[in-house]
């Protein structure tokens, strides 16, 4: 893992949303292999992003009846999220324009801890709140099953090692959703599993949170609950995600 963007076309750019405390490194990565390619990279704050969640959300933003996955409007665009039906419709509109574009939308206004509520119960991560830079693998994280890798495609970093762990079934850890019972643990607090190491918590909010579990150590743990100094972490198994079939058949559904 380096970086966790959305990319999106529109008025023949290529636009990328990012964490923006990254962006400067995510910027000078991409500069580093342009070479000669003919492209120009900048980073600009010309777009107001967004999300909008819950029942009508896409008819709210006219993509219920729109069989493209985005829709231009008002000088930017709405689109949905690509990695699951459920995380919402993301928006980029003008700075000028982006709030009366809202408002005439009828959306109400929520906050970011209400998302973040919202991402952790689906189980998605959130860049590199859930992610270690340049140690935590793709496949341990969800995006093969929420469509971030592509086996068909040609060469990229990483792309030998998220191969070879995808074909030979090498996945001995999963960033998995977790419900809590307890304090609610600081990120990297360790989870054991009768005193043997079973991984680490990442992003939390109230009950529900992020780990990234060890599968044999979750397996063996009684009655799969995980011990976070003090609270109890229950790993939950969404319905996009896929595990091996011993370690699925006995855990909790999301």
């Amino acid at each position: 893992f380096l970086h966790d963007f959305f990319v999106f076309p529109l008025k023949g750019v290529l636009f990328l949303e990012c964490e923006q405390a990254r962006r400067d490194d995510l910027l000078a990565r991409l500069s580093r292999y342009k070479l000669r390619a003919k492209v120009e990279l900048s980073a600009e704050n010309v777009l107001v992003p967004g999300v909008a969640w819950g029942d009508g959300a896409e008819t709210t933003l006219d993509l219920a009846d729109s069989p493209d996955a985005l829709l231009a409007r008002d000088g930017g665009l709405v689109y949905r999220d690509p990695r699951l039906p459920g995380a919402g419709v993301r928006w980029a509109l003008p700075q000028e324009t982006a709030a009366q574009t809202l408002k005439n939308a009828g959306l109400e206004a929520s906050t970011p801890d209400a998302f973040d509520g919202h991402r952790l119960a689906l189980g998605l991560p959130d860049g590199s709140r859930d992610m270690e830079i340049e140690k935590a693998l793709l496949l341990e994280s969800g995006f093969e099953e929420l469509h971030g890798v592509d086996f068909q495609k040609g060469c990229y970093m990483g792309q030998e090692l998220t191969a070879r762990t995808h074909y030979r079934a090498l996945i001995k850890k999963r960033l998995m959703p977790v419900s809590i019972d307890g304090p609610t643990p600081a990120p990297g607090t360790p989870l054991k599993a009768d005193d043997a190491d079973a991984g680490e918590m990442k992003s939390a909010q109230g009950e529900h949170g992020l780990a990234l579990v060890r599968l044999a150590a979750w397996k063996k743990a009684s009655g799969g609950i995980l011990d976070a100094e003090g609270a109890k972490i229950t790993p939950i198994v969404p319905a996009w995600m896929t595990l091996p079939s011993d370690e699925k058949d006995e855990s909790p559904q999301a």
